[in-house]
């Protein structure tokens, strides 16, 4: 009985240290605290992050694209994610969260409750982004409309409909660390923050685990398209053959070196890089070719 009661204990302690290693742990105010932001270049980092891409409503276009009321559907191996409205709606958008409460959820996945956020927002690629460029995206967030259209649940089968198990989740795989670690050039350097931070490439073009975390040993090697149609290509120099002035004129117009054209997801990916100014294209490609080879 004395050894059962013990294995209890241990039990027990074992789960509370669990449940506070899983708790979500969002910024301090100090995180933000006296930053101002630019929305001017705020504008550069929403199109670069590619917030309208997921939360405009489906198949918006021109102006459109700019009223983020969420709806778009998101398929996955773990059930259907449906993209919240992030416009400026006090209600049923972000209207009033700080810019502490914007910083937690994109870098930290934690929202104004305190609680886990699904990591179909890519906050495990935005944990990279400087603080000052989440105030600046913030600034002009604040530019945009505001749209009443009530967020839908996202629909999930147990355990994934579990929030607290996010935080386990977070603890194996939610790093500010470079997939892509060393020093590179100031032009391959840029070129990794807009890829590996703010465009969130890996997320898409990389394997994951059964866990679903990203399997950085094959970085931007490919993946299974988690709406299960095809494949998402293999980036990788040794794959791709292509040459920097190729991928940037890719990432201007959507035709390839074989004058193919861009389509599904990643034509909005393009549209957003050719907002760009060049320089970060360029800057992008020499990353592109500065990534190990995945065979």
């Amino acid at each position: 009985m004395r050894i059962m009661r013990w294995l209890i204990v241990l039990g027990l302690v074992a789960a509370g240290g669990l449940y506070v290693m899983a708790r979500p742990k969002p910024l301090s105010a100090a995180a933000v605290a006296d930053l101002t932001g630019d929305p001017v270049h705020g504008e550069q980092v929403f199109w670069a992050a590619g917030c309208a891409s997921c939360h405009m409503a489906d198949k918006a276009e021109g102006a459109a694209q700019l009223v983020l009321s969420g709806g778009q559907r998101f398929p996955s191996d773990f059930g259907t994610f449906i993209a919240p409205n992030i416009s400026q709606d006090p209600e049923h958008g972000i209207g009033n969260w700080t810019l502490l409460d914007l910083a937690n959820a994109i870098t930290r996945g934690v929202n104004p409750e305190g609680e886990h956020l699904y990591p179909a927002l890519p906050y495990a690629s935005y944990a990279k982004m400087q603080m000052q460029d989440v105030a600046d995206l913030y600034a002009f967030l604040k530019t945009l409309p505001a749209d009443p259209t009530p967020s839908q649940p996202h629909e999930l089968g147990f355990p994934f409909n579990l929030r607290e198990s996010l935080g386990l989740w977070k603890l194996m795989f939610l790093t500010d660390s470079w997939a892509l670690p060393g020093n590179l050039t100031p032009t391959a350097t840029r070129g990794r923050y807009i890829a590996e931070a703010l465009a969130h490439c890996g997320e898409c073009h990389t394997p994951r685990n059964l866990l679903g975390g990203l399997d950085t040993a094959r970085w931007l090697g490919g993946a299974p398209n988690p709406s299960g149609d095809g494949k998402i290509p293999n980036i990788t120099p040794g794959k791709l053959k292509w040459s920097a002035a190729d991928i940037v004129q890719y990432l201007t117009t959507g035709f390839t070196p074989e004058f193919d054209s861009v389509g599904g997801h990643m034509a909005h990916v393009v549209e957003n890089m050719a907002r760009l100014p060049e320089t970060d294209r360029q800057a992008v490609a020499e990353y592109l070719l500065a990534v190990p080879s995945v065979e």
